[in-house]
């Protein structure tokens, strides 16, 4: 059965930990319920060259197919401890339902379906999460529709990972962390480890996603592990 992930992509620098975290949850076998902040969106053109048209959301906007001929080992790897046959060419494609897919919602549509706690899920990980967005879901306020998700988890004692982008941290910051840190949500910045030496940016990003991962109890190799 597939697992049920919302991922909520604010407006922080970081996206590509939001893209490969993507990626690899689809592969992996989840369907992913993914809102994204009009900020994000430029953030996504500014970082990556993704150009995101919210109104008329394309998951191809987001180049998740880079693995379309599984080249990429770790995917490849992925894949099979999921269960899921190599055969299939595209990262998006969900034939026979062995691969998941990216679902949007609308971040301005407060009437979204991962609004309601009816709705279930597997969790929920904002992926990079502003101080903004940080500031709202600790003070339990939705201005739009990832911070309504995100107050849904709490309340429905679900996971919920932050996936923080800021430094230094301010007081206010802090005590935003911890508030929500009490009230059952994953405070996890996102902290890329040297002990792997990475032979490139996308392996520091691969650390981080496996972390994420590691959170939501998705299989992955994504990374080497400390002492092995």
């Amino acid at each position: 059965m597939k697992r049920n992930i919302v991922v909520g992509v604010s407006g922080a620098s970081g996206v590509a930990y939001a893209t490969r975290l993507i990626e690899v949850l689809i592969a992996a076998g989840c369907d992913v319920d993914l809102s994204i902040s009009r900020t994000a969106a430029g953030i996504l053109k500014k970082e990556l060259d993704l150009d995101v048209d919210l109104d008329r959301f394309n998951p191809a906007t987001l180049k998740l197919d880079r693995g379309v001929d599984l080249k990429d080992k770790k995917l490849k790897q992925i894949r099979a401890m999921a269960g899921i046959s190599s055969e299939l060419s595209n990262v998006l494609s969900v034939a026979s339902g062995e691969s998941g897919e990216v679902r949007y919602c609308d971040c301005r549509n407060l009437a979204g379906r991962i609004a309601s706690g009816s709705y279930l899920t597997r969790g929920m990980v904002i992926c990079p999460c502003s101080c903004s967005t940080l500031a709202a879901v600790a003070n339990g306020f939705g201005v739009n529709l990832i911070h309504r998700a995100a107050e849904v988890h709490l309340k429905e004692r679900r996971k919920l990972i932050l996936v923080t982008r800021e430094t230094p941290l301010s007081l206010v910051q802090i005590e935003n962390m911890r508030r929500v840190t009490e009230a059952g949500g994953i405070v996890m910045p996102a902290s890329p480890g040297f002990y792997n030496k990475a032979d490139k940016i996308e392996d520091l990003v691969d650390g981080v996603v496996a972390r994420i991962c590691d959170q939501l109890g998705v299989q992955n190799n994504l990374s080497p592990r400390w002492g092995g």
